[in-house]
C-alpha cells in the first residue's frame, strides 16, 4: 500500500478507527511526522489533538540505531538488546538520556507554550505515528499514556513490519495497523510525499485543530476521574459556549434526573454546556449515609470540576453549580473551597443549611430558588442566605412543592437559572 503522504494516511486510518466515534476519545500524534497523521484521525473522530512527546535514545556511535525512548513524566524504555551488542556504559546511556531529555522539555514548551497536556485519565487515548520501525518511541508513548490513568489505550499506525504485534503486543489494548507489508525496510518508503517536517509545522496542526474543537458542539457520555473511581456523566457543549454548568444532585438521583435534564436541556439552548455526572458510584450510592455526605460529596464535585479543566475545549471555560436538594449544600462547600473560582451557584428546592459553617466562606453568586408551598425548606434557605457574605437572591416560585412538579414550576426554575448563570459566568467568561 503507498500512501500520497501522511494527511492521506490519517483520513484512510480514521476509518479504520471509525468505531471510536462518539466515545470519549483524544488523540495524541508523535512528532512531528505522526501528528500531521493524527490530525486527519483527530478531525475524522471529533476528537481533541495533542502531542505525546517521546525521544529516541540512539547509541553514542550510530544514533540512528534506536537503544531505547523516554517519555514524559519520567518513561523510560530500554533495549537491553541493543545495549549489550553495542557495548554502551551506563555513563554514555546518562549522558545520551540527559541530552534526549532537554529536547524532549524543549518541544513540550514549543508545541504547547503555556497550555497543559491533553487530559487522559479515564479517557481512551490514541497513540498515533507515521509508521513503526523498531517500535521503542511506540512503546514509550503508551507507556507515558498508561502512567497518566487512559483508561484505554489505541496505538493506530498507517504501516508497520510484519512482526509489529509481536514487538508490541501488551502495550496497547488495540492495535491498527493499514498494512504490513513483508518487504519492510523503513516507515518512508510507503509514502509518495514523505517530507521532512520542523517544529512549525507541528504547531500549525495543534493550532488548526484547537481552532475546530471550538467550533463543534459536544454532547456525549463521557468518564469523569475522582480519584481511584471512575463516574459516569454526560457533558454538553454548544458551540461558542461561554461557560459549563456542572450538576450536583440530590439524594437518590443521578444523572439521568430527568428534573436536572429538563432544566440542562433549557440551559444548552441559552449556549450554556452542562455536566450532569454521579456523584456516588453504584455501590456507594446502597449506602444511604454517603447520600448525605456533604464532605464527600463536595469532594467529587471538586474532582469533577479538576477533571473538566483539564480537557480540550473546557479548561478556559468558566464553570458554575446548579445543586438540587443535598446537591445543594455539595455545591456551595465546594464553592468555599480556597481558589475554586466558581462564577455562580444556582440551588433548586436545595438544602443550603447542610453547608453549615462553610457558607461564609462562599464567594460566588448565588441564588436560592424555592417553592413558595415549600414551607420548611424556604425557612431553611431563608436562614442560609442570611450566613452567605456573597451577591445573593432567594427567588420563590409561587405555589411550587419541593419537586415543582405543578405546571410551568419547573419552566420558571429554567429560566431563572439560565438568567443567572448566562450573566454571571459571560462576566467571567470576559
Amino acid at each position: 500500500m503507498l500512501f500520497t503522504d501522511r494527511i492521506d494516511a490519517g483520513r484512510r486510518l480514521a476509518a479504520r478507527l471509525d468505531h471510536l466515534t462518539g466515545q470519549d476519545v483524544v488523540v495524541l500524534g508523535l512528532p512531528r511526522g505522526g501528528v500531521p497523521v493524527a490530525e486527519a484521525v483527530a478531525d475524522a473522530l471529533g476528537a481533541p489533538l495533542d502531542v505525546c512527546l517521546v525521544r529516541k535514545l540512539g547509541v553514542p556511535s550510530h544514533p540512528e540505531l534506536g537503544m531505547g525512548a523516554i517519555g514524559e513524566d519520567g518513561v523510560r524504555v530500554l533495549g537491553e538488546d541493543v545495549l549489550r551488542e553495542a557495548r554502551v556504559t551506563p555513563g554514555e546511556l546518562a549522558r545520551v538520556e540527559e541530552r534526549e531529555r532537554r529536547e524532549l522539555d524543549r518541544r513540550a514548551a514549543r508545541y504547547r507554550g503555556e497550555r497543559p497536556p491533553a487530559a487522559v485519565a479515564g479517557r481512551t487515548v490514541v497513540v498515533v505515528d507515521d509508521g513503526v520501525a523498531t517500535g521503542s518511541t511506540a512503546r514509550a508513548a503508551c507507556r507515558t499514556v498508561r502512567a497518566r490513568g487512559a483508561a484505554r489505550t489505541v496505538l493506530a499506525v498507517p504501516v508497520a513490519p510484519p512482526d509489529w504485534t509481536y514487538r508490541l503486543g501488551g502495550e496497547a489494548d488495540e492495535l491498527v495497523c493499514l498494512d504490513t507489508p513483508p518487504d519492510f525496510f523503513a516507515v518512508g518508503q510507503f509514502y509518495a510525499d514523505f517530507a521532512q517536517l520542523d517544529d512549525e509545522d507541528v504547531v500549525a496542526c495543534l493550532h488548526r485543530a484547537a481552532a475546530r474543537s471550538r467550533g463543534v458542539p459536544v454532547d456525549r457520555e463521557v468518564e469523569v476521574a475522582a480519584g481511584s473511581v471512575r463516574l459516569g456523566g454526560h457533558l454538553t457543549v454548544p458551540p461558542g459556549a461561554v461557560g459549563v454548568v456542572v450538576f450536583a444532585h440530590g439524594s437518590g438521583s443521578g444523572r439521568h434526573s430527568p428534573r436536572n435534564r429538563f432544566v440542562a436541556e433549557g440551559l444548552n439552548r441559552a449556549g450554556l454546556g452542562t455536566l450532569l455526572f454521579d456523584l456516588l458510584t453504584e455501590e456507594e450510592a446502597e449506602e444511604r449515609a454517603n447520600v448525605f455526605d456533604t464532605a464527600l460529596l463536595a469532594a467529587r464535585l471538586t474532582a469533577a470540576t479538576d477533571w473538566l479543566r483539564g480537557r480540550p475545549g473546557t479548561e478556559r471555560q468558566a464553570v458554575g453549580y446548579f445543586g438540587a436538594s443535598t446537591g445543594a449544600a455539595a455545591a456551595l462547600r465546594a464553592a468555599a473551597e480556597p481558589g475554586a473560582d466558581i462564577a455562580a451557584v444556582v440551588s433548586r428546592g436545595g438544602r443550603p443549611d447542610l453547608a453549615g459553617p462553610r457558607l461564609p466562606d462562599v464567594t460566588a453568586p448565588t441564588l436560592l430558588i424555592v417553592g413558595g408551598a415549600d414551607d420548611l425548606v424556604l425557612g431553611l434557605n431563608r436562614e442560609a442566605q442570611a450566613r452567605l457574605r456573597c451577591e445573593s437572591r432567594l427567588s420563590v416560585v409561587p405555589g411550587a412543592t419541593h419537586l415543582f412538579e405543578e405546571p410551568g414550576a419547573l419552566e420558571t426554575v429554567t429560566e431563572l437559572a439560565r438568567d443567572w448563570f448566562t450573566d454571571h459566568l459571560a462576566a467571567a467568561h470576559v
